[in-house]
């Protein structure tokens, strides 16, 4: 079968969005039955129940719960694996992501084929500025997300339910297919927190393998360690949404913990898959010196001075518009904090033509990559090397 525009994609994806709404399906058995095949529900992976684990509880339970003994459980109930959340479901019930619901005591994906946003952006919006500079990423979305940070910038999709945007089914191979005509390079799971899709993810991310076409992953971090390792071994780069360094920060501002997403930066940084880590600094929330200080010592500390770190610009939005931006001096002296701390990729990002959206070499501080917002003016890395210098560059670059 040969390749299908964008514009044809979107043109799809738009006329089942009409179908849907004008038959006003309802929320349970909005996208039918059980199958991959036809669009329907999705049987999702990453679960388990006392029926699947042949009443064994220690399956479903956590080893610091401390059981002994057996436990009978309601009938149909099921525990999704898939993040730190491990969100206990009777059947008809969904997980916080609201993409993951227990039918019949099968845990099912709501989102599976169901892409909401589909655009093609520069790599550098990720932000990735160490893996292929200037490459286009196709890049896409469902409904949902595990967290509830009031400061999003995608609320419209990451804290809607799959039926808020009802689509059409697009099959991964659509997608890749569609990539593929359009000379893309890199496929990015993206906007929302791309983990609740993982099933539709993982398909997506091997089929672009086949196909040479690189899959990129922009998460909040927040997934158990086994469905994580399987990412890593599909993608060729993971962004981490570190969000501040305070489990205060992350119980009373995000509804979650920040043990899980430090254990997954770490897990990718030994997994050998590219990482970048991105700060969004909020002011009165993030911002202070002592939790800035922590953040890059933890991040020399643990994963090593060569991996870049991205200072983004807070914009007023969602449940935060009673907030100013980011003040560009807040940005610069968290750069220079974590550049005295010894890490030697440190961006400013959402500032545009700033010079600390530039990648320079830390041997002979010329600058490496030149930016103008999301676009490369000049890349001076040649064979993963200053061309200067000769110094090696941390990065993927070709």
């Amino acid at each position: 079968m040969g390749g299908i525009s964008r514009r044809d994609l979107l043109a799809l994806l738009g006329k089942g969005a009409l179908a849907l709404a004008v038959w006003g399906v309802s929320p349970p058995g909005v996208f039918g039955s059980l199958g991959p095949g036809g669009g329907g529900h999705h049987r999702a992976r990453h679960w388990a129940s006392a029926v699947t684990g042949g009443g064994n509880c220690r399956l479903c339970h956590d080893p610091s719960e401390g059981l002994k003994g057996a436990y009978e459980h309601p009938a149909g109930l099921v525990r999704c694996l898939l993040c730190p959340h491990r969100c206990v479901l009777l059947p008809g019930q969904r997980g916080r992501c609201r993409a993951r619901m227990n039918v019949d005591g099968e845990l099912v994906s709501l989102v599976y084929g169901r892409p909401v946003a589909v655009h093609t952006d520069p790599i550098e919006k990720k932000p990735f500025y160490h893996f292929l500079p200037g490459a286009a990423a196709f890049s896409l979305a469902t409904a949902g997300c595990p967290l509830s940070c009031p400061f999003c910038q995608n609320w419209q999709i990451s804290q809607a339910r799959p039926e808020d945007h009802p689509v059409a089914y697009t099959a991964p191979e659509t997608l890749v297919r569609t990539a593929s005509a359009e000379g893309d390079p890199v496929i990015a799971f993206t906007y929302n927190e791309p983990t609740v899709f993982f099933e539709y993810m993982v398909d997506t991310a091997r089929e672009a393998r086949r196909r040479g076409i690189r899959g990129v992953l922009i998460s909040c971090g927040y997934i158990n360690d086994a469905p994580l390792k399987e990412l890593c071994s599909v993608l060729s780069a993971i962004k981490i949404d570190l969000k501040g360094y305070s489990e205060t920060f992350y119980r009373d501002v995000c509804k979650a913990e920040l043990k899980p997403v430090l254990k997954t930066i770490k897990t990718v940084a030994r997994s050998g898959v590219h990482l970048e880590i991105v700060n969004l600094v909020v002011p009165t929330l993030n911002d202070s010196d002592a939790m800035i200080r922590g953040l890059a010592d933890w991040v020399h500390g643990e994963v090593g001075p060569d991996v870049p770190l991205h200072f983004s610009r807070f914009h007023p939005d969602y449940r935060m518009r009673h907030l100013p931006p980011t003040p560009v001096r807040v940005l610069e002296r968290a750069r220079a904090v974590a550049m005295e701390r010894g890490l030697r990729y440190v961006y400013v990002g959402n500032v545009p033509n700033h010079p600390g959206n530039h990648t320079y070499c830390p041997s002979c501080k010329k600058v490496l990559i030149s930016r103008v917002g999301f676009f490369v003016l000049e890349n001076n890395v040649t064979d993963g090397r200053c061309r200067f210098c000769r110094r090696k560059i941390a990065g993927v670059w070709a």
